[in-house]
């Protein structure tokens, strides 16, 4: 009896005959085969691998070859049971993609991205979205098909920047999964999840299915850090901070003296047109491993050194030369959007900023990436170059601060950062909030980037940690020493006045989550002044600064060796002495300045009292630009009482001053007192700021989307001299687009107006910005809001 054969047909047929045969007749066989097929054999098979729709017609060929090669060897051929085709049918097709639909509008909104001005799909890692794919029949249990997520510039799978998910395979070995949500007629609606730890950036997008690869015309994805995501390493476990921190683009940089605070607006602007492509374009330029952009405190540290200019050629090009006729001045930015936007466009650093434009710029940048940041104002603020918690102050006999002695210096006010993240690469106790700096103070393993740096870290003293906590543990902890500088035989002696150890690191400022005020973190950085806990971090601190005695580090002078001063501890007053610097009424530019330094003793006894105090016109680094003022006199107290020296500078002793200078002033009052007889000594500074007339915005609190409304902008110059080469700079985001309006000069009393036709693009809350400068004020700055309805 013949058996009776079941064959399959396969793509390879010749191994399945030659089971059929003996080792020598299989030989046979092949050779016979190989010389009647010929070169049309070879075709075939070429035409059967790439899914020819003459593949069947090609198989029953080939099967035909097939029994007569058995016939002539002698064998019985089998009974078969011949496959039918049924032509109505299109289940024998090649499945193709003929479109997908990335969801946009709805997956935009479940990850928080709807507000991103692009056509792309951006979307947050570890956190499912959907994409509906269209095909050319419908979808097999047997059918491959797979979606190919590839970042980088030739992304591949043993290097993990090519992850293919099969539907037939749930979850790749990267940790992104995929999965079938609805499979119906020629529409497969898919989720796909990436990891949580996935490399954030630009990913192309390509749907295979067999053999057929399918490539949308727009299929760049953008993958983001993710806040709401418990397992990613930003997770914010709040609301309303991610809100304040990630999704709001507008807020204040907190500027000014230590006790004269004030904010200034700045506009974000994360979510504006080409700010996401920069951010991306940064990510490339940093020469961050591609595993590594997962890694938010490599992207971070990166991001702070790329968005200066000093190293890579980053955004913004630092100047505090006070000429900036190259470029634009600091002063004269409201916002990041147009930095961004320019440096995008050039590829070139865009000119110029200072510290507060870096911080706006790269708090910009995290909140773009989905790193939640927020802008940090600290004043009297340390720069220690030396790292020995050591600022030196020099004074000369009529208590002028002298410049260029020390490269160390006290800035009225610096602005960083802080970002949120977990520190898996630190022992445990140390997620959270983590400072970081753009502003090129000083190199950090060898080019201008300074952390993340967690704020525990810095509280606690555990300055050893990675990165850059030394330098920010002075900025806020150093002490100020104060040395009086005379000239002895030709030569410079210092005499140490006193030692300040409460008054660097003070009203540390951010703006509050969800209202326009100024929230006071302090005590996230450092321990109560005096407390136990803040002399133990700084015993710890000093383990790993090892801060220098107390002698004076001038750079040029001569120290006169045997000064006793130089080494005396702080020494008890025997009088009691105070100082105390106030001013008697607003300071408005063109107005006289009238100050008093209040000398005060508490002690029995008849004292006699030198007193020097100068008034000097200074920048916001400490950097000294005039000396207008200055006043001696001898003052005589009896036990405890106090007298009242004033000190008025006339109006004409600093305009020109102020009109010369195209940066903000500040106004810098130092007084030095010594009780004669005594060793008491005691010196006072103040900074205080210029008072300006308000600019006032008029426009309705709602307007309608896509519908016109008006905005005026009223200014009235109140003082007593004239403002000379006025321009009103006008932004609001989502509403009207930055403008700059030259406004010429303004004499005293003159009403100045200007209004704007806008017209709302998005719905919520937008503010409108608006910022005057001249020659003589460099900044009012106003805002108000609007809420945009449909």
């Amino acid at each position: 009896m013949v058996p009776t054969f079941h064959i399959h047909f396969t793509s390879s047929y010749a191994g399945s005959k030659q089971k059929c045969l003996s080792p020598s007749r299989r030989k046979e066989m092949q050779s016979k085969s190989n010389i009647e097929s010929g070169p049309a054999d070879t075709s075939e098979r070429d035409a059967d691998k790439k899914g020819s729709p003459s593949s069947f017609s090609t198989l029953r060929s080939k099967w035909q070859r097939l029994l007569r090669s058995l016939e002539a060897a002698g064998i019985q051929a089998p009974r078969v049971e011949t496959p039918t085709r049924t032509m109505s049918s299109n289940a024998g097709t090649n499945l193709k993609v003929t479109g997908i639909d990335f969801l946009k509008s709805q997956n935009s909104r479940l990850h928080h991205t709807d507000a991103y001005n692009i056509k792309n799909l951006v979307v947050r890692r570890g956190q499912p979205f959907q994409l509906q794919v269209s095909l050319s029949r419908e979808l097999k249990p047997s059918d491959k098909l797979s979606l190919r997520f590839g970042i980088g510039k030739s992304p591949m799978k043993t290097r993990g920047t090519l992850m293919s998910l099969s539907t037939k395979q749930e979850q790749d070995v990267s940790g992104w999964q995929i999965s079938i949500v609805k499979n119906s007629g020629t529409q497969c609606l898919l989720s796909v999840t990436s990891s949580p730890k996935a490399m954030v950036g630009k990913y192309t997008l390509n749907v295979k299915a067999g053999t057929n690869i399918y490539k949308s015309e727009n299929n760049a994805v953008y993958l983001l850090f993710n806040p709401w995501c418990e397992a990613d390493a930003v997770f914010l476990d709040d609301e309303a901070k991610r809100k304040e921190y990630v999704l709001n683009d507008t807020g204040y940089i907190y500027v000014g003296s230590a006790y004269n605070i004030y904010g200034r607006p700045w506009n974000f602007g994360q979510f504006e047109e080409f700010i996401l492509d920069a951010c991306m374009y940064l990510l490339d330029k940093s020469n961050l491993k591609m595993i590594n952009l997962g890694d938010p405190v490599l992207v971070s540290r990166a991001m702070s050194a790329l968005v200066n200019a000093n190293d890579d050629s980053g955004v913004v090009m630092g100047n505090w030369s006070g000429n900036y006729s190259s470029g634009t001045s600091p002063m004269d930015w409201v916002g990041s959007v147009s930095i961004l936007q320019k440096y995008y466009n050039t590829k070139k650093p865009v000119c110029f900023g200072q510290c507060w434009v870096f911080s706006g710029v790269l708090t910009t940048v995290m909140r773009c990436l989905g790193i939640p940041c927020r802008c940090v104002s600290n004043f009297n603020s340390a720069h220690d170059t030396e790292e020995n918690l050591r600022i030196d102050v020099y004074l000369n006999a009529s208590g002028e601060k002298l410049n260029g002695i020390s490269l160390d210096s006290i800035w009225n006010f610096h602005v960083w950062n802080d970002v949120w993240m977990k520190r898996k690469d630190l022992p445990a106790g140390f997620d959270g909030w983590q400072a970081i700096d753009s502003t090129p103070q000083e190199q950090s393993q060898g080019i201008f980037q300074c952390g993340p740096c967690p704020l525990k870290a810095i509280r606690e003293g555990d300055v050893y940690l990675p990165f850059d906590g030394k330098f920010v543990y002075a900025e806020v902890n150093a002490d100020e020493v104060y040395w009086l500088v005379k000239k002895v035989n030709g030569v410079d002696k210092y005499t140490r006045i006193s030692t300040d150890t409460k008054d660097i690191g003070v009203n540390i400022s951010t703006k509050a989550v969800g209202q326009d005020k100024r929230e006071d973190i302090t005590a996230q950085y450092k321990f109560p002044e005096g407390s136990k806990e803040e002399r133990e971090a700084m015993q710890k601190a000093c383990s790993f600064i090892h801060p220098s005695g107390i002698v004076p580090r001038a750079r040029f002078a001569l120290t006169v060796p045997g000064d006793d001063e130089q080494s005396k501890p702080e020494t008890v007053s025997k009088t009691g002495l105070q100082l105390k610097i106030t001013n008697k009424g607003a300071l408005y530019p063109g107005s006289p300045l009238e100050m008093a330094i209040t000398v005060k003793t508490s002690t029995p006894g008849s004292w006699t009292i030198n007193l020097a105090s100068s008034c000097q016109l200074q920048l916001y680094t400490g950097k000294v630009k005039a000396t207008i003022g200055c006043v001696k006199e001898t003052v005589k107290l009896e036990g405890k009482s106090e007298t009242q020296v004033p000190l008025k500078i006339a109006a004409d002793e600093y305009m020109k001053t102020l009109a010369s200078v195209e940066d903000e002033v500040l106004i810098h009052v130092t007084a030095i007192a010594e009780v004669q007889g005594t060793d008491d000594r005691l010196t006072n500074e103040m900074t205080m700021n210029f008072e300006y007339p308000p600019i006032t915005l008029q426009m309705p609190e709602t307007a309608k989307l896509n519908k016109e409304f008006s905005c005026a902008f009223i200014f009235q110059n109140k003082l007593k001299v004239p403002l000379n080469n006025c321009k009103l700079l006008v932004e609001g985001l989502g509403i009207f687009k930055m403008t700059e309006f030259d406004e010429g000069d303004v004499e005293p009393g003159r009403i100045i107006k200007s209004e704007v036709i806008c017209t709302p693009t998005r719905l919520g809350q937008k503010k409108m910005v608006a910022k005057l400068t001249s020659t003589q004020i460099k900044a009012i700055s106003a805002e108000k809001a609007i809420t945009i309805i449909e």
